[in-house]
């Protein structure tokens, strides 16, 4: 099987086949042994082969050979729209000469040494490590292993969260003497101030409160216990009914004079600890998950030698101009030094593999691990 190159050939036909990390199809099989047949590789629903039946070989390329279990492994990772066409011999041998091609332009691009890019060692990396996490976490913390009386103490440490009172949100022209509010009231309750627009132009031309000025007479949401307001302000913006409604003008403590419009309304929200069990469920295995992982990379740290020249980084040279913000050198962003993404467990509702790209054209060159 393909599986006779060492790894770094290994490496080179994952970034044949994908192109880059990104684009590559993340499907891992089930088999831990690469040199033995994989036994997964039958087609679903089909009696089950034996190892015997999976290593026959359908094809030789130099040393390496192409055996019925790694076709089917390979043809079955399609979706069943690219799978369905490729029922007959005639249209399996056109799938087998994709893998031919595959795996001579493999062998081409290692005898050129670019099985030593420092490309090509970096998506090496990549793989491995995404690889190594999978199988570490995939089938450790489940959402079950979330205790109830964890979810509980979250939900009552954080009980404003799930309960909150009825908010408003208003917009106001803050004024200083009350001739100046009654004028104002006017023009707000009239044709000019039923538009945002031209309510802001009200707030721009007579606010004296230079704050909510910049915002266009904005105060933002409070409710009904807020103390960031005058109590007279927000025992009168509770009386209107809809978006839209004006009011004005409000004498408020402190002699200013206001004139508001509802811009927002928030009912109140009152859930129950089992209305959210689900929830905290999944949040709370999420950050077990995170924080296994965060554990086990300094674990491994902690057993590594690490030396670290701070005195050199001043040494590095960052090239920011914009032809290198979406790939730099060697088309490679930023992103891709990052640690892959803590794999999702199947029960959370969330996908184990990141999205993949699919093959359109029975000409795709087929992914080979």
């Amino acid at each position: 099987m393909l599986s006779r190159h060492p790894i770094a050939q290994t490496c080179l036909t994952v970034v044949l086949a994908c192109g880059s990390i990104a684009g590559c199809n993340k499907s891992d099989s089930k088999n831990a042994d690469k040199g033995q047949a994989a036994t997964t590789a039958s087609t679903p629903g089909a009696a089950a082969q034996s190892d015997a039946e999976l290593g026959v070989v359908l094809a030789t390329i130099d040393s390496v050979d192409i055996t019925v279990g790694e076709f089917q492994d390979r043809i079955n990772r399609q979706s069943p729209y690219i799978r369905a066409r490729y029922t007959s011999n005639e249209q399996k041998r056109e799938f087998l000469d994709n893998l031919i091609r595959f795996e001579v332009l493999a062998q081409q691009a290692k005898s050129e040494g670019f099985d030593t890019s420092p490309d090509v060692v970096r998506t090496m990396k990549q793989v491995m490590i995404q690889k190594l996490m999978k199988a570490r976490f995939e089938n450790g913390i489940g959402p079950d292993d979330v205790k109830e009386e964890d979810m509980r103490a979250y939900y009552d440490a954080n009980t404003a969260e799930f309960n909150k009172p009825e908010e408003m949100r208003v917009s106001a022209i803050i004024l200083a003497k009350k001739s100046d509010a009654d004028m104002v009231a006017k023009l707000a309750l009239g044709e000019k101030g039923s538009t945002n627009k031209g309510f802001r132009e009200l707030v721009v031309a007579h606010s004296s409160d230079a704050d909510s000025k910049k915002r266009g007479g904005d105060l933002r949401y409070f409710n009904e216990a807020s103390t960031a307001l005058p109590k007279e302000v927000i025992e009168a913006a509770f009386t209107l009914k809809k978006t839209g409604d004006v009011l004005g003008p409000i004498a408020a403590s402190g002699g200013t004079f206001y004139v508001i419009k509802q811009t927002g309304h928030r009912k109140a929200v009152s859930k129950s600890f089992d209305e959210v069990k689900r929830q905290l469920q999944n949040r709370l295995y999420r950050e077990m998950r995170t924080q296994a992982q965060k554990d086990f990379v300094e674990d491994l740290k902690g057993k590594a030698t690490i030396r670290i020249f701070d005195d050199k980084l001043g040494e590095v040279q960052i090239d920011t101009s914009a032809d290198t913000a979406s790939g730099g050198h060697g088309g490679h962003g930023a992103h891709d030094e990052h640690m892959p993404p803590l794999p999702a467990h199947p029960s959370a509702g969330a996908p184990i593999d990141s999205p993949k790209s699919p093959e359109t054209s029975p000409q795709a060159t087929p992914e080979t691990h």
